[in-house]
């Protein structure tokens, strides 16, 4: 680990304090983690930690169709944010922010300082560089129709890296019901699929030129689904022993019908990063006392990518993919076997 690295990490917990001492809302919101209820719920061979945290339910409620984001001053933007909240700069580019609804101990927003849309590629090779230089953390990136609040501002969040249980079971997980795609000393990219409830990408390396290289490439497969924009996805990124990790979630719808229903059949579940990752933050009691194993599976079976056209009946006529799981592992497979050495 070099000194600019250290350096980046020293100066974002000390961020965090400044934040706690001089920002009366950040202050409160930091202290009541503590009072956060959770429960746990065993799978085979993963679990589902459920959060009630009723301060999330600015960002689980958001408003994020085109009208309301047009009517709504950026938040993101320095001139609409708080006089309190403060910043360090990362790469000239960048604001780190603590983020004052906090989900993690240490949890922060990372905004370009451009006003710039919601669009991972032209800044994923920033997302490596900012995981190197923050290890200890997670660097996590909802898509616009994927859990971002501000899908007008371009940002990525990062927060304590084992909180989110994919991030500390992923290696299991891969074993048990991976299927590798490609493995050279360079990279290894394996599938994770239903038996995860969530549908997973994982890539791995230790070389930032040949990650992008392979990420690129699987955007480009996820386009061909024919979603309007940036393909639906939730992307999950650590560093640890010189090497990367990042965790690509398919997406084929934002919320579940679960989120739309009325009185009892409602859950105010709003699936972003966090939530794909295996750490579901519930703002509502009654949501949090009632949801089950079940609701959970299904939930994600509606918005991870189809394993097959029909195999989740509430997405609806409209609502279903256009090419499912099974397609995305054959193309992706095509893909590398005729690009691998390009």
């Amino acid at each position: 680990m070099t000194m600019t690295e250290t350096s980046l990490k020293i100066k974002a917990k000390s961020l965090i304090q400044q934040q706690k001492l001089n920002w009366p809302v950040a202050r409160t919101n930091y202290a009541g983690l503590g009072k956060v209820e959770s429960k746990t719920f065993q799978f085979d061979g993963f679990q589902i930690i459920v959060q009630f945290n009723p301060e999330r339910i600015r960002s689980s409620a958001a408003k994020t169709d085109s009208q309301s984001i047009s009517e709504r001053a950026c938040f993101l933007c320095p001139e609409n944010q708080p006089k309190e909240q403060e910043s360090i700069d990362f790469n000239g580019r960048y604001k780190i922010q603590v983020n004052p609804y906090p989900i993690f101990n240490e949890h922060f927003t990372i905004p370009l300082k451009k006003h710039l849309p919601q669009e991972i590629m032209p800044h994923f090779s920033e997302m490596l560089q900012l995981s190197k230089q923050l290890p200890g953390y997670t660097v996590f990136y909802n898509g616009p129709k994927c859990g971002a609040s501000a899908p007008d501002h371009f940002h990525f969040q990062a927060g304590n890296k084992n909180v989110m249980p994919v991030v500390s079971e992923i290696d299991t997980v891969a074993g048990n019901f991976g299927q590798v795609l490609l493995h050279h000393d360079q990279i290894r990219i394996t599938a994770v699929g239903k038996e995860y409830l969530r549908k997973l990408i994982l890539l791995e390396s230790g070389s930032a030129d040949v990650l992008s290289n392979y990420f690129q490439k699987l955007v480009s497969v996820l386009n061909e689904r024919g979603q309007e924009g940036e393909p639906m996805m939730n992307v999950l990124c650590t560093f640890e022993d010189e090497a990367w990790k990042i965790m690509v979630f398919p997406r084929d719808k934002q919320r579940p019908s679960q989120f739309f229903a009325e009185g009892e059949k409602q859950i105010l579940m709003s699936p972003a990063s966090v939530e794909m990752s295996g750490l579901v933050i519930l703002p509502r009691k009654e949501d949090f006392e009632k949801i089950t194993k079940e609701d959970l599976a299904d939930i994600y079976g509606q918005v991870t990518i189809a394993e097959a056209p029909s195999d989740s009946p509430e997405r609806g006529e409209q609502e279903k993919p256009v090419k499912d799981w099974a397609w995305l592992i054959c193309e992706i497979e095509s893909v590398l076997k005729t690009r691998d050495h390009d």
